[in-house]
């Protein structure tokens, strides 16, 4: 990390939920924060901004479009980032759907957004993050297929192994980058996507899950790893 200015994260799916909280604790740790939402922003993400003095910028793009990642790339263009961070994704309808109940609209969206956009993103935006840096995901636990052990959650589950297996092979076709590559598994977490009988309060999940990202940097290579900083089995 520079220590001549102040770091600067991008976090893409800010909304609501882990990546409002997300924003909200690295602006507590004096960073510059480039958050991303899909449409109109949210008054508590308005009100980060206008506490922020100016070290909070909020900008649109829906990542399950490749136009609106392309022109979000050349707003930013000139931007070093030393997190790049995507947080965005999306739960099925039916939490229990699965390969004979899904539409194929849904399917298809499910995994443009938990999948190709989060890849998309990082693909856009690597070269705007010095090798001092990170780039990361917000992965699952239930992305783990060795842990895979009721088969709950099916396409939810399918769509956070197929990009914990996307960015894998990111990382390993850039042999010798000292970046480190992080899925991270927040622990189940009362949102709106997790549900109030989740185990985790946002509170008791994203500091923690800030103080692993911190914990990686310089560490190279793809890392699969929860909250508490424990390695997961991919």
């Amino acid at each position: 990390m520079n220590a001549s200015r102040a770091p600067i994260a991008l976090i893409l799916g800010a909304s609501r939920g882990l990546g409002l909280a997300l924003v909200e604790e690295y602006l507590h740790r004096d960073w510059h924060v480039v958050a991303t939402v899909r449409s109109e922003t949210p008054a508590a993400l308005a009100a980060l901004a206008t506490a922020s003095q100016g070290r909070l910028r909020i900008e649109h793009a829906d990542i399950a479009r490749g136009s609106d990642i392309d022109a979000l790339r050349r707003t930013l263009d000139g931007t070093a980032f030393d997190l790049v961070f995507v947080n965005a994704g999306v739960m099925t309808q039916a939490r229990d759907a699965n390969g004979a109940t899904i539409s194929d609209e849904e399917f298809a969206h499910v995994m443009a957004t938990n999948v190709l956009g989060p890849m998309r993103v990082l693909e856009a935006f690597e070269s705007l993050v010095p090798r001092s840096g990170t780039l990361g995901v917000m992965s699952s636990g239930l992305g783990s297929i060795e842990n895979n052990q009721d088969g709950a959650w099916t396409v939810y589950r399918a769509s956070k192994a197929a990009l914990n297996q996307m960015l894998r092979s990111f990382a390993n076709t850039r042999r010798g980058d000292p970046r480190a590559v992080l899925a991270i598994a927040p622990g189940w977490v009362r949102t709106d996507m997790g549900g109030a009988d989740a185990a985790l309060s946002v509170e008791e999940s994203i500091p923690r899950v800030v103080d692993v990202i911190e914990a990686h940097r310089g560490k190279a290579g793809a890392h699969y790893v929860n909250y508490q900083g424990q390695t997961l089995p991919w």
